[in-house]
């Protein structure tokens, strides 16, 4: 199996190695084992593990760096390039099963909800979005109905039986998702680096949906991971949901490329938000068959019944009717990519 973490290639011959804890203990004093440096830039174990099983571990760094073994900077992985699944309310996310997440930006009302809930639903949506608690660059611009949203949620959830993700702000809102039984908690953007945030939701046996800061780079976002991770919660899902570029057309800049290089330094399963990325509803259907075709897990879209009066963001949702043909869209092309829609 070998990993990649920035600089740094995992190299082992034990198969039986297969996720965080047990890497853990490869460089620890659990093994039997006797380290050397072959050079500045390599160490390397060797001996047999606790079962007796012959082993080698190779630690390289590249740019000349001597490697150091940090628990707080080591990746779960199952095989080199194998994504782990997740489950989430029943549905499995990455692992060769995609993921739909659609919904509103915001809850507005039960009726709105419940709705657009069941006509995602219809279409092949397996999990319902929307925000309860939304982060604003206005003060005055509409921030949610906070805890009745959460409320209507899980009205819309008793309705269709769908998974609810929905975005936590702070920790003093913790107690409040844990009622709701929230099905899986988004840390959105601008609190992807919000530190004490990310070791509280680590504490919870709740699904993480991890999305990318607008100036983010990959290894910040992955380390943001590792914060949830460390802290004993592993469901962890990365969302790439466009970044702040030159570029003035359009929202943000989708880093489609963050796709196949995510999958090359974690085991996490990738999700693409293209309603973020673009901020412009007709793009939305072009960028989530790019985001099929380069190998994501899993869409997150903004579905409203009528955009036009939305609350926020209404200018990237899609209505039901534009929804239900893209999923007929991407459904064909799921199939020829070998991917289970779920």
């Amino acid at each position: 199996m070998i990993g990649y973490f920035g600089d740094i290639i995992f190299e082992t011959s034990d198969k039986k190695i297969c996720n965080f804890n047990d890497f853990k203990q490869a460089a620890s004093a659990n093994y039997s084992e006797h380290s050397r440096y072959r050079k500045k830039s390599e160490r390397e174990f060797i001996g047999p593990n606790n079962e007796g099983v012959s082993f080698t571990m190779k630690i390289r760094a590249g740019h000349g760096v001597r490697p150091r073994i940090m628990k707080d900077k080591l990746i779960k992985y199952c095989e080199s390039g194998k994504v782990c699944p997740l489950v989430i309310g029943g549905h499995k996310i990455g692992g060769g099963y995609f993921a739909v997440m659609s919904g509103p930006c915001s809850v507005e009302s039960k009726e709105q909800i419940t709705y657009v809930a069941q006509r995602v639903q219809a279409a092949g949506a397996s999990i319902l979005r929307g925000g309860a608690f939304k982060p604003r660059t206005s003060p005055y611009s509409f921030q949610g109905l906070r805890a009745e949203g959460l409320e209507l949620l899980q009205e819309a959830r008793k309705v269709t039986g769908q998974p609810i993700v929905t975005e936590l702000m702070n920790n003093e809102h913790i107690p409040l998702f844990v009622d709701a039984k929230v099905d899986m908690i988004q840390i959105g953007a601008r609190n992807m680096q919000n530190f004490e945030l990310l070791k509280a939701v680590g504490k919870l046996n709740v699904p993480v949906l991890l999305k990318r800061g607008l100036s983010s780079t990959l290894e910040e976002l992955v380390m943001s991971a590792e914060y949830i991770m460390a802290e004993g919660n592993p469901n962890v899902v990365l969302c790439e949901r466009g970044i702040r570029t030159f570029e003035t057309s359009m929202r943000n800049t989708l880093d489609i490329s963050a796709v196949p290089m995510l999958k090359k330094m974690t085991h996490l399963p990738v999700v693409i938000d293209p309603s973020h990325a673009a901020g412009i509803a007709f793009m939305v259907p072009a960028l989530a068959q790019a985001a099929v075709a380069v190998g994501a897990d899993g869409l997150m879209i903004e579905t409203h019944n009528d955009p036009a009066k939305a609350k926020s963001d209404g200018a990237q949702s899609l209505t039901p009717d534009q929804f239900d043909a893209l999923m007929n869209t991407i459904k064909p092309e799921l199939e020829f990519f070998g991917k289970t829609l779920n």
